[in-house]
């Protein structure tokens, strides 16, 4: 198979206008934070078994189509001994990897980012491929103040992006592409819409310089929402204001966009998902990458008590369905109380 099928094929099996990407990526911070909000100690086998949890969940892959895993979970296996990764394909599920290294400050840009992880990419991913990834993510993030993002952390970041997704595509390896601009402040959602949409035009403009082939990529942007400190905006003005942005930057070659929940609850990412979908007939697929808007109610079904497996199961299928229904357009706040399935 060639690198262009290998990348066409891992694009119609993620796809498909009815399911989205369950991000299971957190770094070992990141989730050792989230155990500790549960009174769970984050050890490599609570990792393990919470990781395995996830991909097990039985009908996982009606509403999944691809999980973004941490470097650590591709090389564990579950209870019987399936590494995950395979787990995860049995259950019509692509496995895929998180690549970038962190961030750190953007020398001459107080205030701005930039991720690292450049750096042997290539090679690592040759290593992920025989592990079973099909597709990547790398992230970039904007914080929104008064003088950020500066005109260098945009061109900059976009440039680590563009040069991250066309080492994946040459590796046979389909990128997500993540621009995230961070909710946190008190800017307006007129801001917010000014800077993502700085953003987006910004990273498809290095995408384009870089030779990226925009029909075999998936981009995983922010929302388009008011910042944290303000009052939140209803679902159907983020949509609007989300939609606007999007047709004046993203070119309708990109097949999916699957947005990031950003801080927002599972309730308000799902009504939000939902409201964007109602709209109007997007040249996209409007889907969904979720991390906490997808996990926070197994993570706390679960807290660590092995024999609350099939509650932290039975948790994220709700939310992974009531995702599903929001890509159709067809959720609503009544269907919170219902079971899942």
């Amino acid at each position: 198979m060639s690198v262009n099928e290998e990348l066409q094929a891992t694009i119609a099996d993620m796809v498909d206008g009815r399911r989205g990407v369950l991000a299971a990526d957190e770094s070992s911070g990141t989730i050792a934070k989230r155990f500790q909000s549960v009174g769970v100690e984050s050890t490599e086998e609570h990792r393990r078994f919470y990781r395995s949890l996830l991909l097990s969940a039985e009908g996982l892959g009606q509403y999944v189509s691809g999980v973004i895993l941490f470097e650590e979970t591709l090389g564990q296996k579950d209870d019987s001994g399936t590494p995950l990764p395979e787990v995860a394909a049995n259950a019509g599920i692509v496995p895929g990897i998180k690549v970038d290294k962190g961030k750190g400050p953007l020398p001459g840009a107080p205030g701005d980012m930039i991720t690292y992880g450049l750096d042997g990419l290539a090679e690592r991913l040759r290593g992920y491929k025989e592990q079973g990834a099909r597709f990547a993510k790398w992230r970039e993030v904007y914080p929104i103040s008064p003088a950020n993002p500066t005109p260098l952390g945009v061109t900059a970041n976009a440039e680590m992006l563009a040069r991250y997704a066309a080492v994946c595509q040459s590796c046979g390896v389909v990128p997500i592409v993540e621009p995230e601009v961070l909710m946190d402040g008190d800017h307006s959602i007129e801001r917010s819409a000014e800077v993502n949409e700085q953003v987006w035009e910004t990273v498809f403009h290095a995408l384009h310089h870089h030779g990226v082939v925009l029909e075999l990529m998936l981009l995983k942007p922010s929302m388009v929402t008011p910042g944290s400190e303000c009052a939140k905006a209803p679902p159907q003005q983020v949509a609007e204001y989300t939609m606007r942005a999007l047709r004046r930057a993203v070119p309708a070659a990109v097949p999916s966009i699957n947005f990031l929940s950003g801080g927002q609850g599972p309730e308000e990412a799902t009504a939000n998902l939902n409201a964007l979908n109602q709209m109007w007939q997007a040249p996209w697929q409007l889907s969904f990458s979720y991390g906490r808007a997808l996990q926070e109610p197994a993570l706390h079904a679960w807290s660590g008590d092995t024999g609350q497996r099939h509650q932290a199961q039975e948790a994220l299928l709700k939310r992974a369905r009531l995702n599903h229904l929001a890509m159709q357009g067809d959720y609503s706040e009544g269907l919170e109380s219902a079971a899942a399935g």
